[in-house]
């Protein structure tokens, strides 16, 4: 088998991932019949199938599942390998691919490109916003460099980097406004609005209030803090949101903000990179940047 080549593979994790030609295909920027025939070439090169095609999905045979974690193993060695390259040059030039969380990525994200962008123009930066085990798993397959989260994630393979702590703050409707602030006990009694399963704000807001996953019948879950703060402003309930989106996230809304007596709920923002990385160099020094660019933001906002 000689005459595998990284375009087949790069092709094949695609299809693998998104399980439909098209789409694999627009992830790659290609046709559609491109990556059907570069996939089709690679399985007569092995000699067996490695998808099952339908009309509506593809799925990969016994064959193609063992096969494809085998090539995200080599993508992620040549990634690596190209990762080398560039820190042999000492600067920060090149790909950055940045993973961040939805409930930081909208209040730092354009600081931290403005700060990046200025500081080190040789970068092409290329930002992915999701769900904290997502970015994990796409930084081990090698496919971030970096990605901004809340601490810990608590993976051996990965180092982990504290920017800065920050606050909850509490969002109540505006009739609420000079009432005494509940405490955690007194928000088990209110109906509280979180996000959807999956976020990792909404486990520490669970955790502060002393909630298990499987919320009571009086709490109700929104898709971003956006939609929290607009159900409160609308006299639903209340919620918690981190001190960083009070800014964006209030200003055309009509609702009463509190801090919590202490010990007030927190959470730690910061950096998380591959220890194998090549760029770890560069990515500490950005991670500096990071956190200069997040105090601005919330100097300003304070």
């Amino acid at each position: 088998m000689t005459n595998i080549t990284l375009k087949q593979l790069r092709y094949f994790d695609a299809l693998a991932r998104h399980g439909h030609f098209g789409r694999a295909a627009e992830a790659c920027a290609i046709s559609q019949p491109a990556i059907s025939m570069r996939v089709k070439e690679l399985e007569e090169e092995l000699g067996t199938p490695l998808v099952e095609r339908g009309a509506r999905q593809v799925r990969l045979t016994a064959f193609g599942e063992d096969f494809v974690r085998q090539a995200r193993d080599i993508l992620r060695s040549v990634d690596e390998l190209a990762d080398l390259a560039r820190a042999s040059q000492g600067q920060l030039v090149g790909r950055l691919r940045i993973g961040v969380i939805p409930t930081i990525a909208p209040y730092l994200l354009p600081a931290i490109i403005g700060r990046l962008s200025h500081e080190h123009a040789g970068l092409d930066i290329h930002v992915r916003e999701t769900l904290t085990s997502k970015l994990v798993t796409e930084l081990q397959e090698g496919r971030l460099d970096t990605a901004i989260v809340a601490l810990p994630v608590s993976e051996p393979t990965l180092t982990e980097v504290a920017l800065f702590d920050e606050d909850f703050v509490l969002v109540r409707p505006a009739a609420d406004a000079g009432r005494p602030v509940p405490d955690s006990d007194g928000l088990r009694e209110m109906r509280l609005l979180l996000l959807e399963e999956g976020h990792c704000f909404r486990d520490q807001a669970l955790s502060f209030c002393n909630l298990r996953s499987a919320l009571p019948r009086e709490t109700l879950d929104g898709s971003s803090l956006s939609t929290l703060v607009q159900m409160v402003g609308s006299g639903i309930g209340v919620t918690l949101i981190p001190e960083m989106a009070v800014g964006v996230e209030t200003r055309a809304t009509d609702v009463s903000l509190d801090r919590f007596p202490e010990p007030q709920p927190k959470r730690t923002v910061g950096m998380i990179w591959r220890k194998s990385s090549p760029l770890a160099g560069q990515l500490r020094e950005i991670s500096a940047i990071v956190q200069d660019a997040a105090r601005a933001v919330r100097e300003k906002a304070a």
